[in-house]
């Protein structure tokens, strides 16, 4: 076999390992090796670039935000500060007709902010938000959908695992990545608030919902206690990093400290969750920090396969213009979202495209929020869509299938693949920040 087919056997291979439940590190790093050894009948030199793609990747010391960032995240979950948003939100919102879900939508953008994680943001709202949607007569089926839509906020709002991810295989700075994912994810946001509006009048058995009889007003008082200590974080981290004062890795660390403070003050954290809170922080930290490993070597083997180049070589003997590349990818992403989570179709699938986008002058953090929000739309999508496993797993409501969960979250995924459509006509969204 020549290098070429190796190559594509196995990219294919890697899939099909992926989608019957193998390790997705485990996937990649083995497929990879075993894929250099046959390509140079070297075993030796196979050894020694999975040694390079070691030192290379996880000793960098960008990487220094994942466990920063993750454990911020966990103290941030435990001590309540999503469910204070969110009553917070829902107080204002709840007088509007789907209000309610508007209001997850916000409560899940500003705890994204201080999370970065889907899969937090769907199993914190699942318990806080679905069962008062519920209580006041909302469609089970838009109220799971609500949380399912929402909760993808954690990956695009930074900070956010997969833009790190992104960052490393396209050897651009977290600290950008950040930033540009500030306007989508905001975007984003606004768009689904808009799409729950239109939906409460134009098909309002799909919403249903009455307002709450027992409506208490907030106080200033009460609503500045609940919001300044995520507000106070949020400054903090994104303020430090926009400003130029911290880099991502101090801005980091700083995030996770005060979220530490903020969660002593309220005396939300003893120290058994003190301690879950680090043993959690190693198992995720070491789960990325191996996937980017496996990445690292994935990338080497598909260089030495000179299987990006061909593919590049292909669409330019094709003529292809930039909106039929960018089609091409979009759809790719959304077929390997029926079958893959969003590491994984940003690990297989980035290192095949940096080739034929970086010719055209494009910019390579703007191609990062179109992968990652195109890849996200997975997560809502059967029969992998993760947040909707996680939602109907956290509730544990027989009356809730998860097939009302797929049906409740398909809208939302319609309104991501619109975001999407416009970020890839107006780039300048996604780096206005930067500029």
């Amino acid at each position: 076999m020549s290098p070429i087919e190796i190559g594509l056997t196995s990219v294919a291979a890697i899939v099909i390992l992926i989608y019957l439940g193998l390790y997705i590190p485990i996937a990649l790093g083995v497929v990879s090796f075993v894929s250099i050894w046959l390509m140079r009948d070297n075993f030796e030199l196979a050894m020694n670039l999975l040694k390079v793609a070691l030192s290379d990747s996880v000793m960098e010391y960008t990487f220094a935000t994942v466990p920063l960032f993750t454990f911020m995240g966990l103290i941030v979950s435990k001590a309540g500060l999503g469910a204070d948003v969110y009553e917070v939100m829902s107080t204002g919102f709840r007088r509007i007709k789907g209000g309610i879900g508007m209001a997850t939508v916000g409560a899940n953008a500003v705890f994204a902010a201080v999370t970065g994680s889907s899969i937090a943001s769907a199993s914190v709202f699942s318990r806080v938000s679905v069962p008062q949607m519920l209580n006041l007569d909302y469609n089970p089926r838009f109220a799971v959908g609500v949380v399912a839509g929402s909760s993808v906020l954690g990956m695009i709002i930074p900070p956010s695992a997969m833009l790190i991810i992104y960052s490393f295989v396209a050897e651009q700075s977290v600290g950008d990545m950040f930033l540009a994912g500030v306007v989508p994810g905001l975007m984003l946001a606004a768009a689904y608030i808009a799409a729950i509006f239109l939906m409460a009048r134009l098909t309002p058995a799909f919403v249903r919902g009455r307002p709450a009889s027992d409506y208490q007003p907030m106080t200033w008082g009460e609503i500045a206690a609940k919001t300044l200590p995520v507000i106070g974080l949020i400054v903090v981290v994104l303020g430090g990093i926009y400003t130029g004062w911290m880099t991502p890795v101090e801005a980091g660390a700083a995030g996770a400290l005060v979220a530490l403070l903020i969660a002593l003050f309220r005396r939300r954290m003893t120290l058994k969750g003190f301690w879950e809170s680090l043993l959690e922080t190693g198992h995720i930290t070491a789960s990325i920090l191996f996937l980017i490993t496996a990445a690292s070597i994935y990338s080497r083997m598909l260089g030495l396969a000179g299987l990006p180049n061909q593919l590049g070589d292909i669409l330019a003997s094709s003529h292809a213009s930039f909106f039929m590349v960018m089609f091409l990818y979009v759809i790719l992403m959304l077929f390997l979202g029926t079958l893959l989570d969003t590491a994984s179709i940003v690990l297989i699938v980035v290192p095949l495209f940096l080739p034929l986008i970086e010719p055209m002058g494009l910019s390579l953090v703007w191609f990062g929020i179109i992968t990652v929000v195109g890849a996200e739309i997975g997560l809502l999508t059967p029969p992998l869509g993760i947040s909707c496993f996680v939602i109907k797993a956290t509730l544990n409501d027989y009356d809730i299938s998860l097939k009302d969960v797929f049906l409740g979250a398909l809208p939302f995924a319609g309104v991501m693949l619109v975001v999407l459509i416009l970020l890839i006509r107006f780039p300048a969204l996604s780096l206005a920040i930067l500029n």
